[in-house]
């Protein structure tokens, strides 16, 4: 098996990471890879296992070292995905699965060309501002980032290669997982496709040759 990168992306609320972190309960194939963020840490947050929390100068510096194979700044803090992170996952022979955002998975997606790219949709704007004010660990002005931010996010979905709707958390994460199986199967082929191949253009040049 050939492991990718498996990237989710929704506005803030429209449930990338609990649905991350569903498939990575539900599947052995799969692997997390840790961002970084300047931001403070949650309460339960844990460093090393839902972010590596650094100083705006040490990402900085990571930054300008080339550390990153993404790297954003969002509602005024700096977010990003090392490579010796993807490079750890992969090289155990798992799909590194992330939740990150439009503007990173752009990014991400250059430095990783065969990565899977999922939207994931809440059902409505209502149930999506009312996921955001559930948390009710940010003020009014963090708020109004976030809204602004999902906005702009919603409008990047056509650069995505499949787009789940979250109106149900069960089905959706079994919508991601079929995603990618599809994908397993249709990777599989192709290099099988392309052994054959080049099996029969070789065959095909010995008889010339002969």
């Amino acid at each position: 098996m050939n492991p990718f990168p498996i990237i989710l992306s929704s506005p803030s609320g429209g449930g990338k990471t609990t649905i991350a972190r569903e498939l990575l309960l539900r599947r052995t194939d799969l692997g997390y890879s840790v961002s970084c963020t300047t931001r403070a840490p949650r309460v339960g947050e844990v460093e090393g296992k839902d972010y590596y929390f650094l100083s705006r100068g040490d990402f900085e510096r990571r930054r300008a070292a080339g550390d990153f194979a993404e790297s954003a700044e969002v509602h005024g803090n700096m977010y990003g995905t090392l490579r010796s992170e993807i490079g750890r996952v992969l090289g155990a022979g798992k799909h590194v699965v992330m939740d990150i955002d439009v503007q990173g998975a752009q990014q991400f997606t250059r430095a990783f060309p065969k990565s899977v790219t999922i939207f994931v949709l809440p059902p409505s704007a209502d149930v999506l501002l009312e996921r955001l004010r559930q948390r009710r660990t940010e003020s009014k002005e963090q708020l109004a980032l976030r809204l602004h931010a999902a906005l702009q996010e919603l409008q990047a979905v056509d650069l995505y290669q499949y787009v789940v709707v979250n109106d149900d958390l069960a089905k959706a994460v079994h919508r991601v997982s079929a995603i990618i199986d599809a994908e397993v199967v249709s990777r599989e082929r192709v290099a099988g496709l392309r052994q054959q191949v080049s099996a029969l253009v070789e065959r095909l040049e010995v008889e010339i040759h002969s």
